[in-house]
């Protein structure tokens, strides 16, 4: 009997085992299975959906700088203005900020360039420093165009704790252009003026001796130097034609002229720069974005200067 009830469990326990193997065969694939299949159609799917196109921007045709071309039949300087453009097309925001910028700033300092009998070219100058904006170098230049404090002052620039002139839109163009005409008259062209605003005069006159050399585009200069005037002739070129360099701009998106001003000349101490702008109606902020160059809290004018600051009249 008992040998009969054993029989019996092991071909019970088998047909079990049987049951389980029949069933799983049939179940529907693993999840290894599973796993390869959804990667598959994901893969397909991945394939019917456009695929983003990435097109070269178009090289510049007759590129110059005040005048002065770029040599066609020199690879190396074409190949350098190439990779400044697609760094500044592919660029977005910032390239979209200069552009905005500009519509502001641009009249200004072009009234200042011709008057000062500078090529209107240099103002590309301000936005491959700052990108017109009062920027800040690691190195402690300041301002639209990256003024040293030494050099500032050289210029007639006002540099101390409560006046910075260098933060003054008006007051540092015209510094600019005159350290620009300055160099133009020692080196021959603007093309190594610009380079000479980048590294130095001094600097830039001495790699001429070395190299024998007679155009910026033949010297072989510092890594930052050799980039500066093929940037700025590619921000020329992109700010010119933006939207041949895809960059799409309706007249509401520019940013607007300063607005209207009026100009307050003060020859004494201000203690409170707070209470003269609600003197003036105006809040600390916009005292304080119309006139940069004011940098603390009060105006002490020690020597007693006549400074002209702009209130907002709107």
């Amino acid at each position: 009997m008992q040998a009969t009830l054993k029989l019996f469990y092991g071909l019970l326990g088998a047909f079990f085992v049987i049951v389980l193997i029949v069933l799983s065969a049939y179940s529907g694939p693993n999840q290894s299975t599973k796993d390869t299949t959804v990667q598959q159609s994901l893969q397909q799917d991945s394939l019917k959906k456009p695929v983003q196109k990435v097109q070269a921007p178009p090289f510049p045709q007759n590129v110059h700088f005040a005048g002065e071309y770029l040599p066609v039949d020199n690879f190396d300087a074409c190949e350098r203005l190439d990779r400044e453009i697609l760094a500044n097309t592919f660029r977005h925001s910032a390239t979209f900020l200069y552009l905005k910028r500009a519509k502001r700033y641009f009249p200004i300092i072009e009234k200042i360039l011709k008057k000062e009998g500078v090529p209107d070219d240099i103002k590309y100058l301000s936005v491959a420093e700052s990108g017109l904006s009062n920027a800040v170098s690691p190195a402690g230049a300041r301002g639209f165009w990256q003024f040293m404090s030494s050099s500032a002052r050289e210029r007639g620039l006002e540099v101390s704790s409560e006046v910075d002139q260098r933060y003054h839109l008006e007051k540092a163009t015209v510094a600019a252009c005159k350290y620009l005409k300055e160099a133009h008259k020692s080196l021959g062209s603007w093309s190594l003026a610009a380079a000479a605003y980048n590294m130095g005069k001094a600097g830039l006159q001495k790699r001429i001796r070395e190299q024998g050399a007679k155009s910026y585009f033949d010297l072989n200069l510092n890594a930052e130097t050799s980039r500066y005037l093929l940037r700025i002739m590619a921000l020329k070129e992109i700010m010119q034609a933006p939207q041949k360099y895809g960059y799409y701009l309706e007249d509401q998106d520019y940013y607007p002229a300063q607005p209207a001003y009026k100009i307050v000349e003060e020859s004494g101490s201000i203690s409170d720069l707070s209470a003269y702008a609600q003197k003036h109606k105006i809040s600390y902020r916009m005292l304080k974005v119309y006139n940069p160059w004011l940098r603390k809290t009060s105006l002490t004018n020690k020597y007693k200067k006549t400074y002209r600051i702009k209130i907002p009249t709107i």
